[in-house]
């Protein structure tokens, strides 16, 4: 798997929205495994979720080139630019 690193892009003036200021404008690059496509994305394409073990922790988009979904593994440095930044998060538990 090639590994993909979200880098914000573009910030605009900040926005409060709790107790972090989140800028307006973030944009993430990204690219698409599948068509090799690079492009940036706002933060509301992105989802993240987080489970109790790295197989279970992932960011997921669609490619705006080939429609193709994508999910790649989320590590700590990637939690923390999504969560940051105003990206849903979804936290995965465990049933018992």
């Amino acid at each position: 798997m090639n590994p993909t690193h979200l880098v914000p892009v573009a910030t605009g003036p900040a926005v409060r929205t709790g107790p972090v200021p989140v800028p307006a404008a973030v944009r993430f690059r990204a690219a698409c495994p599948d068509c090799r496509g690079r492009f940036e994305l706002a933060a509301g394409a992105l989802r993240l979720a987080i489970g109790a073990s790295s197989r279970t922790t992932f960011y997921t988009f669609t490619c705006p080139e080939c429609a193709a979904p994508v999910r790649k593994p989320a590590g700590e440095r990637i939690i923390e630019l999504l969560t940051g930044r105003g990206v849903r998060t979804l936290r995965l538990h465990a049933t018992p």
